[in-house]
C-alpha cells in the first residue's frame, strides 16, 4: 500500500496531483494464492481449440496427460475462485506509489508474454501457488498511462517456480502527466517470405462465452450493450482468448503439441477480435540456438487482414530426435 506522501490527490479537475511515476518501479502487489483442478485444464484446453488428435489435453485419463503451458497466464485473474466473480472489484488491487487509481472500465491489455520455467501440473493439489507480482515500469503515451508488471508462479511451500509472466495494461486517458515513455521495445517484424506454417482457427458467436470460465469474467466480452458503452460494436473475445489461440496453433504446427517443448511465447494486442472472425497465424523460424528454435508470429483476422497479434516471438524446442542430429 502507497503511503499518504506517496499518494497523487485528484483535485477538482478530475486530474490527480502528486504523480511521480518514478516511484512505483519496484513496487510489489500484493501476494494472491492460486489453485486449480484437472477440470479447469480440460476446459481451457476446449475453449483455446485443442483437437481429438492433440487427446492428451483433453482427456484426463490419458497416458501423457498435460496441461496446455500457457494455462498459468489465466491465473491472477482466477486465483482461487471456482466460481464467477466480479471482474472490476477484483482489478482494484492496490494503491500504487506515485500513481493515480488505475480505472479498469478504462484499460486494456497492451502485451502479454510468458516463460515455462518447469512443466505446469495438471493440478494444485498439494502444492501452494501463489503469484508474486511487481511493477517493473509507469510509462506515459500520448495521454495513456502503462504499467508494466511482471509476475511469478512459485509453490510457496518448496520455492519451485513454475512461470514468468510478464504484462503491460493500457490505462486509456489515464496519462498525460509528463512521465517517463518508456524504453524502446524490440520489433520482431515477419520476415519477407511465405510464412514456414499456418494455423487456422474459426471463432464462433460463443468462443468469448466459452474462454471467459478460464477465469476472465469481464462483462465486455459477453454483454454487447455493456461493451457498445464502451464505443464498441459488441462484445469482443478476449485479448488473451486470441493470444492463448495462437500459442495453441503454434505449439500444434512446430512442436507436435508436445507441452514441454514451449519455452517462451508472446505477443502485442494489435486490435479487437469479433465472434464470428476467422484467425490465421503465420510463423516463421528465424533462428535456432541450443535445440530450441526461435520463432516470430503474427495472428491476423482472414475476412479483413487486420492484424490481432503483432510483435509475436516465441520460443520451442526441438525434437530430440532432431536436436541429436
Amino acid at each position: 500500500m502507497a503511503s499518504k506522501s506517496d499518494k497523487p490527490v485528484k483535485n477538482a479537475s478530475g486530474r490527480y496531483d502528486n504523480v511521480d511515476f518514478h516511484k512505483a518501479v519496484g513496487f510489489k502487489l500484493p501476494t494472491v494464492k492460486a489453485s486449480y483442478n484437472r477440470r479447469d485444464i480440460l476446459l481451457f484446453a476446449n475453449a483455446i481449440g485443442c483437437t481429438k488428435s492433440e487427446l492428451h489435453f483433453l482427456y484426463e485419463l490419458h497416458p501423457k496427460f498435460s496441461c496446455f503451458p500457457t494455462f498459468p497466464i489465466n491465473l491472477p485473474f482466477k486465483q482461487t475462485s471456482q466460481d464467477v466473480y466480479d471482474f472490476f472489484e477484483r482489478a482494484l488491487v492496490t494503491d500504487v506509489p506515485g500513481v493515480p487509481t488505475f480505472d479498469p472500465k478504462r484499460s486494456v491489455d497492451g502485451e502479454r508474454g510468458i516463460e515455462i520455467l518447469r512443466p505446469v501440473p495438471v493440478s494444485s493439489q498439494g502444492l501452494d501457488l501463489e503469484i508474486n507480482a511487481e511493477i517493473v515500469g509507469v510509462y506515459d503515451k500520448g495521454g495513456n498511462m502503462i504499467q508494466e508488471v511482471v509476475q511469478t508462479m512459485r509453490d510457496a511451500k518448496t520455492g519451485t517456480v513454475y512461470a514468468k509472466m510478464s504484462a503491460k495494461a493500457f490505462g486509456i486517458g489515464q496519462g498525460g502527466y509528463g512521465g517517463p515513455r518508456g524504453p524502446n521495445t524490440v520489433s520482431y517484424n515477419p520476415p519477407d517470405r511465405a510464412p514456414d506454417a499456418v494455423h487456422v482457427f474459426q471463432t464462433t458467436p460463443e468462443t468469448c462465452l466459452l474462454y471467459r470460465l478460464c477465469g476472465d469474467y469481464n462483462p465486455i466480452h459477453a454483454d454487447d450493450e455493456f461493451a457498445k458503452q464502451g464505443g464498441f460494436k459488441g462484445a469482443f473475445l478476449q485479448g488473451l482468448g486470441t493470444w492463448n489461440i495462437a500459442a495453441h496453433g503454434l505449439l500444434k504446427e512446430l512442436g507436435e503439441s508436445e507441452a514441454e517443448r514451449l519455452k517462451s511465447f508472446k505477443a502485442r494486442f494489435a486490435n479487437i477480435v469479433y465472434p464470428g472472425d476467422a484467425l490465421e497465424t503465420r510463423m516463421w523460424k528465424v533462428g535456432s540456438k541450443s535445440g530450441v528454435d526461435e520463432v516470430i508470429f503474427q495472428t491476423v483476422v482472414r475476412s479483413d487482414g487486420r492484424v490481432a497479434l503483432s510483435n509475436g516471438f516465441a520460443k520451442i524446442r526441438q525434437s530430440p530426435l532432431r536436436s541429436s542430429l
